[in-house]
């Protein structure tokens, strides 16, 4: 029996969204809750789970089209696996069902056991057999240099999941920073290894110049940074801070910290804890404007930045107030998973109150960022470097890093900007709180 594919509605303030990628095409067969196409709204992406199973015979919204919630984007018809394999077979223009054979494993560092390591479990499909898995999970693996033989699927036939295979990078993770040495929070620059960006992409020129349509994505990024540049004031103030204390608390406590939590030691929650201190003090940082008022806000809602393929997304940690070391490093390793895996809901990017973004990985020294409507400031972390310094009237080498506040000048003067990144310097220069 044919089965409706809707655009689903994100969110109570959701009207539409735009299909940026179908996952499988017409006369293939889906799994109930197996992945069936991705989309983006003007508050979160995600990927929409197939509502039943059975062959995908009509596809009724193009990829980039824009569509109202609750409209029907697809048809299902609902028969099993061995009447698609006998449709397949008829002849007809289908494009047969996804299945390629596993890549080879490419050179150096990979997210897979250590060759050497007699406990290393046997490949999770033998040589010569086929990788089922689907273009979202192949992706994934280039991402992070997976080969993915030694991935384990659970789905039909073995088929290889988003889950199995953001299981198996989890499991990984160890392994590659050991393989590469990387340290959690640096900038990739230290490391010498080049961001991976969708930006670098090869572009073939048929004339003098190439002309590509924006992403819907960074179609709703650019309205919205047009729009805060025209509603806020901007000014920006930077300070220098050392974190050589938390450089060394860091290093001094991060295998004991990924042994007893399951999370890597990395930077950003010791800004974020900061941050929050700053902001219990001068909680007109914590506010928005409305006509000629300003409306304080009680709850910190801390919003912190993520990079993605195709721009950046903000996901929020509710009520950062209340929240310790360890539940702030949780929730911010935990956003960044899901964003970049398309499982965020809608209400975990909505009421931000205040912005942390964290430009320093991709080796930035400083920059000035844009504020995040309604907000009324966000707080930029540049790279942490050992630079030189006079200390004692002597040359000295210390951990150091540029932090800089953008903030809305209609509401918020220069010199309570600096006081506030003052409060947030010392906090971070001396810092008390327990990591565990």
């Amino acid at each position: 029996m044919p089965m409706n594919v809707m655009m689903p509605q994100m969110g109570e303030s959701v009207a539409e969204g735009t299909i940026i990628k179908w996952l499988k095409k017409p006369g293939e067969y889906v799994e109930r809750d197996e992945p069936l196409f991705e989309i983006t709204t003007d508050k979160v992406d995600a990927e929409i789970p197939s509502p039943a199973s059975g062959i995908l015979s009509r596809i009724l919204a193009a990829e980039n089209e824009t569509v109202a919630v609750n409209t029907v984007v697809a048809i299902i018809d609902g028969q099993g696996p061995e009447q698609a394999t006998e449709a397949g077979s008829e002849g007809s223009a289908a494009p047969a069902p996804e299945v390629q054979a596993a890549p080879p494993a490419a050179p150096g560092p990979s997210a897979q056991a250590h060759p050497h390591d007699e406990s290393a479990p046997p490949p999770a499909v033998r040589p010569g057999e086929m990788v089922r898995s689907s273009p979202l999970v192949r992706r994934i693996a280039r991402e992070h240099n997976v080969d993915l033989t030694q991935v384990k699927g659970t789905g039909l036939g073995g088929r290889i999941s988003k889950r199995d295979i953001l299981t198996f990078l989890e499991r990984a993770a160890p392994a590659i920073a050991e393989t590469q040495g990387a340290k959690p929070g640096m900038s990739q620059r230290a490391s010498g290894a080049p961001p991976a960006s969708s930006y670098g992409q090869t572009i073939t020129f048929s004339g003098p110049t190439h002309v590509a349509a924006m992403t819907p994505q960074r179609r709703l990024v650019a309205e919205h940074l047009i729009a805060s540049k025209k509603t806020s004031a901007h000014a920006t103030t930077v300070f220098e801070v050392e974190m050589t204390r938390i450089v060394q608390i860091r290093e001094r406590m991060a295998r004991e910290f990924e042994q007893r939590q399951g999370l890597k030691l990395t930077y950003t929650p010791f800004v974020a804890r900061a941050a929050v201190e700053a902001i219990k003090y001068f909680p007109i940082f914590n506010s928005s404007v409305e006509g000629t008022n300003i409306v304080y806000k009680q709850a910190i809602n801390l919003g912190i930045a993520v990079a993605l393929e195709t721009g950046l997304i903000v996901p929020v940690i509710k009520h950062a107030e209340g929240k310790n070391f360890l539940e702030m490093a949780r929730a911010i390793q935990d956003l960044a998973r899901r964003a970049r895996s398309k499982h965020l809901n809608v209400e975990e990017v909505q009421e931000g109150t205040f912005t942390l973004t964290n430009p320093g990985v991709f080796g930035s020294l400083f920059g000035t960022p844009i504020i995040n409507q309604p907000q009324v400031a966000i707080l930029g972390v540049g790279v942490i470097e050992k630079r030189p310094v006079v200390r004692n009237d002597a040359i000295a080498i210390r951990s150091t890093a540029y932090l800089m506040l953008t903030f809305d000048h209609r509401i918020i003067d220069g010199g309570v900007a600096d006081q506030f990144m003052a409060h947030l310097k010392n906090h971070l220069e001396n810092w008390q709180e327990p990591v565990l």
